[in-house]
């Protein structure tokens, strides 16, 4: 799926195609635009496009086919330092013999900004990241997470309308990594810049965006709001890349009235909805998150079907308990329950039955 690019968008890709060696496309076909102010990610695995996407934006590659406009403006001919895009990147790239001050300054006196303005921007910038005092220490003398904070703080120093970055939290540690999706977030909302965001983590593209752009094989497979990826993808592909999900193989029995029964290749059969099949006879995988799954036959709707699972392994896990069975001969199939005092803790080798909502269900191309 990738809509096709209206210039209403800030950011337009218009039937973009990128090719390294002249044969192969690394970015296929793509449309896409980007609303000012909106901050998009670019997910996909390593070697789905979505960094060549960004290199092309910035400038330090080029379109082999198509056209890339920023605010109504064809750029694909203007050199990258004169596109007033700020960059982040996961290395941080700051200059070791600068201070801080003089590593933020730079961006501003490259576009010949008197003294005065530049030493107020450098101090609104560090106020705004909470390093106001940290101008005269040099990057040495930081953390990863400071270090992380003055490389986003010298994208934007020069206040630029879009804001490019690259893996930037790639190097921190979890709970840093976090923390820094917060405050990027709460950045780019106080100052109202567009941000075009690449990564591979799914939590942070969830956490951070407006709009996920799921990248696979040069193609956008999916671009939406980050709760409509994860509720309700639209292949496959999908499914599986964002969030955990069980899936199980079947064949469709019937489609009538917007529900699709599903025989699984077990013999059970299941209600699921249709997103990807068709009619009777085609082949599905059918895919279920784990929170969406019930043991208590009595929160599903009248006329639910319902499987026989064996439990393999019980795990507490804090806030939740994790329960993996035996489901149609997937021995992977997972299930989260909240910690609740009355939730039950169930013993491996115990027969179950589980079950869920035909519309939490999604019967998927094969």
């Amino acid at each position: 799926m990738s809509g096709t690019a209206t210039n209403d968008g800030f950011v337009v890709f218009d039937r973009v195609q990128k090719s390294y060696d002249g044969e192969n496309l690394v970015v296929k076909d793509l449309n896409l635009s980007i609303g000012k102010g909106e901050f998009l990610t670019m997910l996909g695995p390593s070697g789905s496009g979505k960094t060549t996407c960004l290199m092309m934006l910035a400038g330090f590659e080029t379109a082999t086919h198509g056209d890339i406009l920023l605010d109504g403006k064809p750029i694909n001919n203007i050199s990258p330092h004169k596109r007033g895009i700020g960059m982040v990147f996961q290395n941080y790239a700051l200059f070791p013999h600068m201070t801080i001050a003089e590593n933020l300054s730079f961006p501003l006196e490259v576009r010949k900004m008197g003294k005065s303005e530049r030493e107020e921007r450098v101090q609104r910038a560090l106020d705004l990241v909470q390093m106001g005092e940290f101008g005269g220490r040099r990057p040495a003398q930081l953390s990863g997470g400071q270090q992380q904070r003055v490389a986003l703080t010298r994208a934007l120093v020069f206040e630029p309308d879009l804001v490019l970055m690259d893996e930037p939290l790639g190097a921190l540690d979890k709970q840093l990594r976090e923390t820094m999706q917060f405050e990027i977030k709460r950045i780019a909302d106080d100052l109202g810049i567009t941000v075009v965001y690449v990564t591979h983590d799914q939590t942070e593209a969830l956490t951070m965006s407006d709009r996920v752009a799921v990248f696979e094989d040069g193609r956008i497979q999916q671009l939406a709001p980050p709760d409509e990826l994860y509720e309700a993808p639209q292949n496959s592909f999908v499914a599986q890349f964002i969030g955990e999900n069980n899936t199980l193989e079947g064949v469709v029995k019937e489609i009538k009235d917007g529900v699709a029964l599903v025989q699984l290749d077990d013999g059970s059969l299941i209600d699921a909805k249709p997103v990807n099949v068709d009619k009777a006879g085609d082949r599905t995988q059918v895919s279920i998150r784990p929170e969406r799954v019930e043991f208590d036959m009595s929160r599903l709707n009248p006329g639910s079907h319902t499987l026989k699972a064996e439990v393999l392994e019980f795990i507490y896990m804090g806030d939740i308990f994790r329960t993996r069975l035996r489901v149609a001969g997937n021995d992977n199939f997972i299930v989260k329950t909240r910690n609740a005092p009355d939730q039950v803790r169930l013993k491996p080798g115990t027969t179950v039955e589980i079950g869920w909502q035909a519309e939490d269900c999604r019967a998927l191309d094969a």
